[in-house]
Protein backbone atom coordinates (compact mmCIF):
# COMPACT_ATOMS: atom_id res chain seq x y z
CA UNK A 1 0.00 0.00 0.00
CA UNK A 2 1.33 3.40 -0.86
CA UNK A 3 1.44 6.66 0.88
CA UNK A 4 -1.20 8.08 -1.13
CA UNK A 5 -3.41 5.67 -0.47
CA UNK A 6 -2.18 5.54 3.32
CA UNK A 7 -3.28 9.41 3.69
CA UNK A 8 -6.34 8.82 2.36
CA UNK A 9 -7.59 6.46 4.56
CA UNK A 10 -6.46 8.37 7.23
CA UNK A 11 -8.28 10.93 5.92
CA UNK A 12 -11.54 9.53 5.63
CA UNK A 13 -11.02 7.98 9.19
CA UNK A 14 -9.99 11.64 10.87
CA UNK A 15 -13.75 12.90 9.37
CA UNK A 16 -15.26 9.44 10.39
CA UNK A 17 -14.37 9.65 14.08
CA UNK A 18 -14.59 13.50 14.08
CA UNK A 19 -18.07 13.20 13.06
CA UNK A 20 -18.58 10.40 15.06
CA UNK A 21 -17.36 12.19 18.03
CA UNK A 22 -19.73 15.43 17.21
CA UNK A 23 -22.48 13.93 17.14
CA UNK A 24 -22.19 11.40 20.15
CA UNK A 25 -20.86 14.31 22.31
CA UNK A 26 -22.71 17.22 21.22
CA UNK A 27 -25.78 14.95 21.87
CA UNK A 28 -24.62 13.71 25.15
CA UNK A 29 -24.59 17.16 26.32
CA UNK A 30 -28.81 17.67 25.41
CA UNK A 31 -28.90 14.56 28.11
CA UNK A 32 -31.67 15.89 30.31
CA UNK A 33 -32.70 13.12 33.03
CA UNK A 34 -29.61 12.51 34.34
CA UNK A 35 -30.17 14.95 37.34
CA UNK A 36 -29.48 18.15 35.31
CA UNK A 37 -31.26 19.80 32.77
CA UNK A 38 -29.35 21.78 29.77
CA UNK A 39 -30.25 25.20 28.92
CA UNK A 40 -30.55 26.19 25.47
CA UNK A 41 -27.01 28.65 26.20
CA UNK A 42 -25.81 25.94 27.74
CA UNK A 43 -26.44 23.32 24.86
CA UNK A 44 -25.07 25.61 22.17
CA UNK A 45 -21.65 26.33 23.95
CA UNK A 46 -21.41 22.31 24.01
CA UNK A 47 -21.50 21.81 20.49
CA UNK A 48 -19.09 24.75 20.10
CA UNK A 49 -16.73 23.76 22.25
CA UNK A 50 -16.43 19.76 21.09
CA UNK A 51 -16.19 21.43 17.20
CA UNK A 52 -12.79 23.12 19.15
CA UNK A 53 -11.35 19.81 20.73
CA UNK A 54 -12.29 17.81 17.01
CA UNK A 55 -10.36 20.50 15.04
CA UNK A 56 -7.73 20.68 17.00
CA UNK A 57 -7.20 16.62 16.93
CA UNK A 58 -8.25 16.26 13.38
CA UNK A 59 -7.61 19.35 11.75
CA UNK A 60 -4.45 18.64 10.89
CA UNK A 61 -5.17 14.95 9.26
CA UNK A 62 -8.15 16.33 7.20
CA UNK A 63 -9.02 19.81 8.03
CA UNK A 64 -11.98 18.55 10.29
CA UNK A 65 -15.04 19.41 7.49
CA UNK A 66 -16.99 17.27 9.84
CA UNK A 67 -19.53 19.01 7.77
CA UNK A 68 -20.78 18.12 4.19
CA UNK A 69 -21.58 21.28 3.45
CA UNK A 70 -17.85 22.61 4.64
CA UNK A 71 -16.82 20.02 2.32
CA UNK A 72 -18.66 21.44 -0.83
CA UNK A 73 -17.20 25.08 0.42
CA UNK A 74 -13.93 23.09 -0.15
CA UNK A 75 -14.57 21.37 -3.22
CA UNK A 76 -15.47 24.60 -4.60
CA UNK A 77 -12.50 26.55 -3.59
CA UNK A 78 -10.64 23.94 -5.31
CA UNK A 79 -8.73 22.40 -1.87
CA UNK A 80 -10.58 18.81 -2.67
CA UNK A 81 -10.94 16.58 -5.59
CA UNK A 82 -14.52 15.37 -6.46
CA UNK A 83 -13.62 11.77 -5.58
CA UNK A 84 -12.14 13.03 -1.57
CA UNK A 85 -15.26 15.12 -1.46
CA UNK A 86 -17.48 12.45 -2.01
CA UNK A 87 -15.37 10.23 0.37
CA UNK A 88 -15.51 12.80 2.60
CA UNK A 89 -19.15 12.75 2.88
CA UNK A 90 -19.65 9.07 3.10
CA UNK A 91 -17.07 9.38 6.09
CA UNK A 92 -19.37 11.96 7.68
CA UNK A 93 -22.60 10.72 7.28
CA UNK A 94 -21.71 6.96 8.01
CA UNK A 95 -19.98 8.58 11.20
CA UNK A 96 -22.64 10.31 12.36
CA UNK A 97 -24.79 7.16 12.21
CA UNK A 98 -22.04 5.41 14.53
CA UNK A 99 -21.75 8.53 16.79
CA UNK A 100 -25.52 8.47 17.72
CA UNK A 101 -25.25 4.47 17.67
CA UNK A 102 -22.92 4.92 20.49
CA UNK A 103 -24.50 7.59 22.61
CA UNK A 104 -27.38 4.61 22.36
CA UNK A 105 -25.58 2.06 23.88
CA UNK A 106 -24.10 4.54 26.76
CA UNK A 107 -27.05 6.17 27.56
CA UNK A 108 -30.00 4.00 29.75
CA UNK A 109 -33.01 3.46 27.85
CA UNK A 110 -35.21 4.98 30.12
CA UNK A 111 -33.37 8.27 30.01
CA UNK A 112 -32.91 7.85 26.50
CA UNK A 113 -36.92 7.90 26.07
CA UNK A 114 -38.02 10.57 28.25
CA UNK A 115 -35.17 13.14 26.83
CA UNK A 116 -37.28 12.62 23.57
CA UNK A 117 -38.69 14.99 21.43
CA UNK A 118 -42.42 14.75 21.09
CA UNK A 119 -43.13 13.53 17.63
CA UNK A 120 -39.59 13.32 16.40
CA UNK A 121 -36.77 11.79 18.41
CA UNK A 122 -33.76 12.43 21.00
CA UNK A 123 -31.38 15.04 19.33
CA UNK A 124 -33.48 15.12 16.07
CA UNK A 125 -33.43 18.62 14.40
CA UNK A 126 -36.64 20.14 13.13
CA UNK A 127 -37.80 23.46 12.70
CA UNK A 128 -39.89 25.02 15.47
CA UNK A 129 -43.94 24.68 14.88
CA UNK A 130 -44.30 28.42 14.99
CA UNK A 131 -42.21 28.66 11.42
CA UNK A 132 -42.55 27.46 7.87
CA UNK A 133 -40.24 24.87 6.27
CA UNK A 134 -39.10 27.90 3.75
CA UNK A 135 -38.13 30.27 6.81
CA UNK A 136 -36.58 27.02 8.01
CA UNK A 137 -34.38 26.30 4.78
CA UNK A 138 -33.69 30.67 5.27
CA UNK A 139 -32.30 29.92 8.64
CA UNK A 140 -30.49 27.26 7.65
CA UNK A 141 -28.92 28.74 5.19
CA UNK A 142 -28.10 32.39 6.86
CA UNK A 143 -26.40 30.37 9.34
CA UNK A 144 -24.48 27.57 7.70
CA UNK A 145 -23.35 31.08 5.22
CA UNK A 146 -21.58 32.64 7.88
CA UNK A 147 -19.78 29.54 8.87
CA UNK A 148 -18.26 28.65 5.37
CA UNK A 149 -17.49 32.75 5.09
CA UNK A 150 -15.36 31.86 8.10
CA UNK A 151 -14.15 28.67 6.16
CA UNK A 152 -13.41 30.96 3.06
CA UNK A 153 -11.41 33.63 5.28
CA UNK A 154 -9.60 30.54 7.25
CA UNK A 155 -8.85 29.37 3.64
CA UNK A 156 -7.60 32.46 2.02
CA UNK A 157 -4.19 32.16 0.68
CA UNK A 158 -3.44 35.83 2.88
CA UNK A 159 -4.30 34.07 6.51
CA UNK A 160 -1.65 31.26 5.32
CA UNK A 161 0.06 32.24 8.77
CA UNK A 162 -2.33 33.06 10.81
CA UNK A 163 -4.13 29.01 11.75
CA UNK A 164 -2.67 29.22 15.30
CA UNK A 165 -6.38 29.48 16.38
CA UNK A 166 -8.27 27.93 14.23
CA UNK A 167 -9.93 25.49 16.53
CA UNK A 168 -10.88 28.41 18.38
CA UNK A 169 -12.38 30.27 15.57
CA UNK A 170 -14.42 27.32 14.93
CA UNK A 171 -15.44 26.24 18.05
CA UNK A 172 -16.53 30.10 18.97
CA UNK A 173 -18.63 30.34 15.75
CA UNK A 174 -20.14 27.23 15.85
CA UNK A 175 -21.12 28.05 19.15
CA UNK A 176 -22.37 31.77 18.62
CA UNK A 177 -24.89 30.62 15.40
CA UNK A 178 -26.04 27.79 17.83
CA UNK A 179 -26.96 30.07 20.27
CA UNK A 180 -28.49 32.69 17.62
CA UNK A 181 -30.31 29.82 14.95
CA UNK A 182 -31.21 27.19 17.51
CA UNK A 183 -34.88 28.03 18.57
CA UNK A 184 -35.40 28.44 14.66
CA UNK A 185 -34.24 25.07 13.17
CA UNK A 186 -32.32 23.37 16.15
CA UNK A 187 -29.16 24.96 14.43
CA UNK A 188 -27.72 22.23 12.72
CA UNK A 189 -26.09 23.74 9.55
CA UNK A 190 -24.51 20.30 8.81
CA UNK A 191 -26.40 17.57 7.15
CA UNK A 192 -24.61 14.66 8.36
CA UNK A 193 -25.15 16.35 12.19
CA UNK A 194 -28.89 16.06 11.52
CA UNK A 195 -28.69 12.34 9.57
CA UNK A 196 -27.35 10.07 12.56
CA UNK A 197 -30.06 11.06 14.84
CA UNK A 198 -32.69 10.84 11.91
CA UNK A 199 -31.74 7.26 11.19
CA UNK A 200 -32.24 5.94 14.46
CA UNK A 201 -35.52 7.15 15.35
CA UNK A 202 -37.06 6.89 11.56
CA UNK A 203 -38.54 10.39 11.55
CA UNK A 204 -37.63 12.19 8.16
CA UNK A 205 -40.20 15.21 8.98
CA UNK A 206 -38.86 18.39 6.97
CA UNK A 207 -35.27 16.32 6.75
CA UNK A 208 -34.92 18.05 3.75
CA UNK A 209 -34.60 21.37 5.32
CA UNK A 210 -30.96 20.57 6.85
CA UNK A 211 -29.52 19.14 3.01
CA UNK A 212 -31.23 22.22 1.15
CA UNK A 213 -30.27 24.84 3.46
CA UNK A 214 -26.99 23.87 4.42
CA UNK A 215 -25.52 22.33 0.80
CA UNK A 216 -26.51 25.51 -1.38
CA UNK A 217 -24.62 27.97 1.34
CA UNK A 218 -21.93 26.14 0.92
CA UNK A 219 -21.92 26.02 -2.77
CA UNK A 220 -22.65 29.31 -2.84
CA UNK A 221 -21.16 31.38 -0.37
CA UNK A 222 -17.97 29.65 -1.50
CA UNK A 223 -18.46 30.43 -5.01
CA UNK A 224 -19.13 34.19 -4.18
CA UNK A 225 -15.85 34.37 -1.73
CA UNK A 226 -13.98 32.55 -4.02
CA UNK A 227 -14.57 35.31 -7.19
CA UNK A 228 -15.29 38.63 -4.90
CA UNK A 229 -12.76 38.41 -2.35
CA UNK A 230 -9.98 36.00 -2.80
CA UNK A 231 -6.71 37.20 -3.48
CA UNK A 232 -2.99 34.99 -4.36
CA UNK A 233 -0.53 35.83 -2.45
CA UNK A 234 2.92 35.83 -4.38
CA UNK A 235 5.11 32.79 -3.58
CA UNK A 236 8.19 34.02 -1.75
CA UNK A 237 11.37 31.68 -2.63
CA UNK A 238 14.24 30.89 -0.34
CA UNK A 239 17.02 32.67 -0.93
CA UNK A 240 19.13 30.69 -2.43
CA UNK A 241 16.87 30.18 -5.26
CA UNK A 242 16.36 34.33 -5.91
CA UNK A 243 20.26 34.10 -5.95
CA UNK A 244 20.11 31.37 -8.38
CA UNK A 245 17.35 33.95 -10.49
CA UNK A 246 19.68 36.74 -10.35
CA UNK A 247 22.62 35.01 -11.08
CA UNK A 248 20.75 34.00 -14.55
CA UNK A 249 19.80 37.00 -15.81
Amino acid sequence: MNRSTLDNISVFLAELIGTGLLVMLGCMGCVSGLGHTPGHFELAINFGLIVMIIVQVFGCVSGSHLNPAVTAGAWVYDLVSTKMALAYVAAQCIGSFMGYGILKMLTPAAVFESAKDPGAGFCVTQPNPLITTIQAVGVEFVATMVLILVCCGVWDPRNAKHHDSVALKFGFTVGALAVAAGPYTGASMNPARSLGPVLWNGVYTAHWVYWVGPLTAGFLTAFAYKAVFRREVPVELPNHELRALNTDK
